[in-house]
Parts: structure tokens; sequence; C-alpha cells
């Protein structure tokens, strides 16, 4: 049976700001716990007291902070240059059995003009290309045989260069989300190699977005 605390602990856990802003001890638990009588009600299908969700929010045990890792913020302080690409467009095509032989001659163009931002994702089904707009018609041209799914332009990229041994920090990529998330910037796209770390944000974006992730690196 469903316990008060066990749906304290997944209203918090699907509400990560609200976990965080709890485990900093800057909310009100009074307040709270007021806002969560109604979902856990009617999660639990039976009236519940404000105190006794008050009661299983003093006794909840947020995770320790990530951004208080001593490694991570040492990786963070030493995140490499930011780079900003604009006029981009993103092209987003259903996979197909021809898809590859399109893309190859996407990449013979570009052997001859190494000042063309490129990238190319394949997932189960879809395939996305992120291209300068100044190739649109070489993209249309070669990839009309194939089924677009969809177009998006007048994008930029924010492009950063991560430390080695990135990959064994715990929640490097979080502390980035969360400040974007937190001044209401929402991504487009999300590309990442090993060592380099990409977002694809509208045109109107990119300069609140530069500020805020150079800001994080401060």
């Amino acid at each position: 049976m469903k316990t008060i605390s066990a749906c304290v602990e997944e209203l918090l856990v699907s509400q990560p700001f609200l976990e965080e802003a709890l485990s900093r001890n800057i909310i009100n638990y009074s307040a709270l716990a007021e806002e969560l009588v109604t979902p856990i009600s009617e999660m639990l299908k039976k009236p519940v007291k404000t105190g006794a969700i008050m009661m299983a929010l003093r006794r909840y045990n947020p995770p320790t902070d990530l951004g208080n890792s001593p490694r991570l913020k040492r990786v963070i302080k030493n995140l490499g240059d930011i780079t900003v690409r604009s006029n981009l467009s993103d092209f987003t095509f259903q996979n197909s059995n021809t898809l590859i032989n399109s893309h190859s001659k996407i990449l013979e163009h570009l052997n001859t003009n190494n000042n063309i931002f490129y990238a190319f994702t394949r997932g189960i089904l879809e395939s996305t290309i992120i291209i300068s707009s100044s190739q649109k018609t070489y993209v249309l041209e070669h990839f009309k045989n194939e089924k677009q799914l969809g177009v998006k332009e007048q994008l930029s990229a924010i492009s950063i260069s991560l430390p080695k041994g990135n990959s064994k920090i715990t929640g490097l990529y979080y502390q980035i989300f969360k400040r974007l998330a937190w001044e209401g910037i929402s991504l487009y796209e999300v590309v990442s190699t090993t060592n380099e770390f990409t977002v694809l944000v509208e045109d109107e974006l990119v300069d609140k977005a530069f500020s805020v992730i150079k800001r994080l690196k401060g």
C-alpha cells in the first residue's frame, strides 16, 4: 500500500527544482504541504491532512547537492572555449535504406568547405542534420527522395569544450541544463562528442544562453 511519504518522494523526484529548493532549506514546508494536498489525495484516493504531508516533507532525505562536488566545481571552472555559430538550419528525415547515400553526398561537399557548420545524428526511426543555412538548397536537393519530417531555421549553436575525463564527473550536464532551465531557455537540440557539448537554440535566445553558460564557467 502506498504511503504519504512515498507519494511525497515521487512528486519531488519528478520536480528536481522543487527538490533542490527543499534540500537548500529555502522553501516553506507549510505552504508546500498545502500545495501537495490535492495531488497526494488523488494518488492515495482518499483525503490526507496537511500536517501528515508536512511531516513527510521534513523526514524526506534529498540527494546530496551535486553542485557542491569538489571535482564537479573544478571541471566547471576548467571548461574550455565557448563558440557560437549562427544562421543554422535543422532538418529531420525518416530513416531509410537510401538515407546514408544522400548523407554521403553532403559529406563529399563538406570536404571542400571547412567553414560550414555540420552535425549529423541518427536515431532509431529518424535522423537529423544541423547545417549552415547557406547549404539549405544543397541539402534539399540531395535529400529530395527522402521523407522529410521537419525543418527549423533561424537557429544558433553554442559549443563548449569539455576537459578530458568529463564523462566520469557526475552532474556536469545537469548543471548546464539546470542553469539554462532556470533562465527559461528552451533547447531545440543537443549534440555532444566525448569532449565537446553543443546546444542549439532559437536565434533570439542565443545571447541569453551564452551569458548563462559563461557565468556558469565563471
